[in-house]
């Protein structure tokens, strides 16, 4: 089977596709690997909230949960069981990618419940958990990046596990992130680990900077206000991607530990399914291409790109004074960026924990049912 042309060029400048999805039947209906031979797809990233989707629908599911009622399994237990089992095997059909990348694709993510976002020792011991139950090494582990989460970055970062920082919306957290893979990579080689094994991503959302500010810039209604509408996603990445470069290109102390076989942490692309109309359906991938970057898609986004993605090259790197202007312009208009980055954070994890808690609520009453 051929690649898709478009997702092809968007590879071959530098980025990796992922698909920001995963069901049981993506897995059993060989859709998976259908993306993988036809759509460039090199890794996939999960959420509470697909799971949630996931488990709410279909039977995929009903078997196993049958089996995990008739033996008691309480709801933890049970989504624990149901969800490592799809990774694994996600993990399973990505492992050619893993070894043909050298360990640098081929992923698959899985999160830490999100109630557990503000309290690192249960994120660290979780994380520990997760990593052994899934038991294979392409496995990422989700980790919010919570103030309180930077901590169990470097913690887990000094087990040898590799790790995705997800839920970043601001260069400054973007920095503090960087900085806790560095200090979780020095505590590793301290310990022994191979530093050439452990992997990671910093997760840097999109879509939903850009849905915050235009709303603030609406209240504002000026022409001004209006004429920076769905500027500030892309100017926030680029920047975010210019603080990478600063410090896994030219930075000493990772080049210290570079030395010693350390990976870089790629930025990766969240949040890209495009939710303004207004706005072209492709334009958190065709504007965000640059080298060593990941893009985590939802299908909807990877088809739009499929079919009519324009990939003309990098179109991140040198455009970070550019993006600055953009900051400075929403500043003197009136927009508290700061506000809109704590706001975006708390939101990013209430909405998590709400489908956790819609997933708990679907599982107990599929337990119920299989009780009864």
């Amino acid at each position: 089977m051929a690649q898709n042309p478009n997702l092809a060029a968007l590879s071959a400048a530098g980025v990796s596709v992922w698909l920001d999805d995963l069901s049981r039947e993506r897995l059993r209906t060989g859709n998976l690997q259908e993306l993988v031979d036809t759509r460039s797809v090199v890794g996939v990233t999960t959420n509470p909230s697909i799971f949630q989707a996931a488990l709410s629908h279909g039977e995929a599911y009903d078997a196993q949960i049958k089996e995990l009622a008739e033996r008691g399994a309480d709801v933890d237990a049970t989504i624990r069981t149901v969800t490592t089992d799809d990774v694994r095997n996600a993990c399973d059909v990505l492992a050619p990618t893993y070894e043909a990348s050298g360990g640098v694709d081929g992923r698959v993510s899985i999160e830490v419940d999100p109630r557990l976002a503000r309290d690192a020792d249960k994120t660290i011991a979780q994380a520990i958990e997760l990593w052994k139950i899934v038991d294979r090494p392409n496995l990422l582990i989700k980790i919010p990046a919570m103030e309180e989460g930077l901590p169990a970055i470097t913690a887990v970062i000094a087990e040898g596990i590799s790790v995705n920082v997800t839920l970043i919306f601001s260069v400054e957290r973007h920095r503090a992130v960087m900085d806790a893979y560095l200090a979780g990579l020095e505590k590793a080689k301290e310990a022994g680990h191979d530093l050439s094994k452990i992997h990671s991503v910093a997760s840097f959302f999109v879509s939903r900077v850009d849905s915050e500010i235009d709303k603030r810039l609406e209240d504002i209604g000026s022409d001004d206000a209006k004429a920076l509408r769905g500027k500030a996603g892309i100017a926030n990445s680029r920047l975010a991607y210019a603080a990478y470069q600063e410090v896994f290109e030219s930075g000493e102390r990772f080049g210290r530990l570079k030395a010693d076989g350390a990976r870089v942490q790629r930025v990766l692309w969240a949040s890209t399914g495009v939710k303004n109309p207004d706005y072209s359906d492709t334009l958190y991938v065709t504007e965000l291409v640059a080298p060593d970057t990941v893009n985590t898609m939802p299908e909807k986004t990877l088809e739009a790109v499929a079919d009519h993605g324009e990939i003309t090259g990098d179109t991140v790197s040198g455009t970070a004074a550019e993006a600055q202007q953009v900051f400075d312009q929403l500043d003197a208009i009136g927009i508290d960026l700061t506000d809109v980055f704590l706001v975006l954070e708390n939101e990013g994890v209430e909405k998590f924990e709400k489908s956790w808690a819609e997933l708990m609520e679907a599982t107990q009453q599929q337990l119920d049912e299989k009780k009864s």
